[in-house]
């Protein structure tokens, strides 16, 4: 299943909420219950959220993500914004790692007519993008090609990461959990992602607002371990506190824009 506008918005609210009626749903979205309820039905049925007496809260599972296809389409707005504010934060003639998932893809599209960048990559889905940019020198990793969403992992991608040492290491992640644990859920992704932080001279993160107290069941690191996080919201609570206490810088779409205007 690949959520519609109104779906993806449903599941959003519910992801942010933790659980929520079909009451509050109906409200929120302007429609009747039984939209809710069917809505509600067939995300149960395609595993994207719980059903429970009344409502619908998010799935508990650690050990599996959500299918790409319906991650591609989940708060893709919010993530082109996300998208846009980090290109515009990367200098031309800059060195980069960008590693796997659907937020660091959106930024290769923002990237396509940057000039003298020279990026390096473990996604096929940011080659594939990025080829069509004459003046950015495009090295790709090899390694293990996962089917689902055409990332390279494995000892093999790990191996050729070590060779450099890039000016930014942009990271995607599934959740940030309330302990401050930035967590995946394949531990070879994990194991690639550890080295693109260990040789980049700074490490941004690009994490839209749903992935905010989301478990996952393998570490990658800490807040402390990276230099600047880009969002589409405020961070909920305790994550401003624990951001402060971490030194991470926290560029959110809304204020950025404030302060330009």
């Amino acid at each position: 299943m690949t959520p519609n506008p109104r779906q993806a918005q449903l599941l959003e609210e519910v992801q942010a909420r933790g659980s929520v009626t079909v009451e509050a749903l109906a409200d929120k979205l302007g429609v009747t219950l039984q939209t809710v309820r069917r809505d509600v039905q067939r995300m149960a049925d395609a595993g994207l959220v719980a059903r429970f007496h009344g409502g619908v809260r998010v799935l508990s599972s650690t050990t599996e993500n959500i299918a790409y296809r319906q991650r591609q389409s989940l708060n893709a707005d919010g993530k082109t914004l996300i998208a846009r504010l980090i290109a515009a934060r990367i200098p031309d003639g800059c060195s980069l790692i960008m590693n796997i998932g659907t937020t660091i893809e959106a930024v290769a599209r923002e990237l396509v007519r940057r000039k003298g960048l020279r990026v390096i990559t473990n996604n096929l889905n940011v080659a594939l993008i990025l080829s069509d940019n004459p003046d950015c020198e495009l090295i790709v990793a090899g390694g293990l090609v996962r089917s689902r969403d055409r990332g390279v992992i494995g000892e093999a991608t790990i191996d050729f990461m070590r060779q450099f040492r890039v000016d930014i290491g942009l990271i995607g992640i599934s959740a940030i959990e309330a302990d401050g644990t930035l967590r995946d859920f394949d531990y070879r992704e994990v194991k690639v992602a550890r080295t693109i932080i260990e040789h980049s001279r700074e490490t941004w993160l690009a994490a839209d607002h749903t992935k905010f107290n989301r478990p996952a069941m393998v570490e990658l690191a800490r807040l402390s371990e990276i230099d600047r996080i880009f969002t589409d919201r405020e961070p909920p609570e305790p994550f401003p506190a624990l951001l402060a206490d971490a030194g991470v810088d926290c560029d959110v779409v809304g204020r950025a824009v404030e302060a330009t205007a």
